[in-house]
């Protein structure tokens, strides 16, 4: 079973949602990565400040917790302890605006599995919780197979590679990050807002030239000399679909 995102569904070992604790203080921040975390079709909770999240912790009893360092009533470190106290096998992402390396160095030492700066792409976000929770062996994967196929284009998400009718296609980092929210959504008409949102980051200010400039470049990486697979929707946003035999 794959999720809506196009990944192979992750769950618990019982077959059930995964669950996720997301702790911050900015409700826009929280409400973003809530939504890219149940794209993955996992249960996810929320929580303000310190006390919420403990309570929360207890009623939800999370996989996961994505964890901000500045809370208004705490720290995430405080908070992390507590967490370990109600949870002690829970996987923790560490989110902040501080990029110090004494912070990191906190932050593991109290705990934390990994740390994730702001801004910050909301694709890596969900890519390091799957990994946490694989790795603590909390989670299975219920299909293998790391391919998105649209069409004739293939694409490895294991070994990032990238295949149109069999011929190798050579992209940057951004540009395969790019064309894997495509391959996600095929057929689906994607915002450049959307798209800042997932490739880049929450709070990316809303340059949408930069969706604009790296659609270009995949198109003359992905369709040229061939049918277009890549398409503009003027006033709504970009689309890929697979070319019609």
């Amino acid at each position: 079973m794959n999720t809506r995102s196009g990944r192979p569904a992750l769950t618990r070992p019982d077959g059930t949602p995964l669950r996720v604790l997301v702790v911050d203080d900015d409700p826009d921040l929280a409400e973003v990565l809530s939504g890219a975390l149940r794209y993955e079709g996992w249960q996810v909770s929320t929580a303000g400040d310190g006390a919420a999240a403990l309570a929360e912790a207890r009623e939800l009893m999370p996989d996961a917790v994505v964890l901000d360092v500045m809370l208004p009533d705490t720290d995430g470190f405080a908070v992390l302890r507590s967490l370990h106290a109600v949870k002690p096998d829970v996987c923790v992402l560490f989110l902040t605006a501080r990029d110090a390396v004494e912070d990191r160095i906190a932050g593991i030492t109290a705990g934390g599995d990994d740390y994730v700066t702001k801004p910050f792409s909301l694709e890596e976000v969900v890519a390091r919780v799957r990994g946490l929770v694989r790795r603590a062996g909390m989670a299975r994967q219920l299909e293998e197979g790391p391919q998105l196929i649209v069409g004739d284009l293939v694409m490895d998400e294991d070994s990032h590679e990238v295949t149109r009718g069999g011929e190798l296609i050579e992209l940057s980092p951004t540009e395969f990050e790019l064309l894997r929210f495509l391959m996600r959504n095929p057929r689906r008409v994607l915002s450049k807002t959307q798209i800042l949102d997932r490739v880049w980051s929450y709070d990316f200010g809303g340059r949408a030239h930069v969706v604009e400039l790296y659609i270009s470049y995949l198109r003359k990486k992905v369709d040229a000399g061939r049918e277009p697979m890549i398409h503009t929707v003027r006033g709504a946003g970009y689309v890929l679909k697979p070319v019609s035999p």
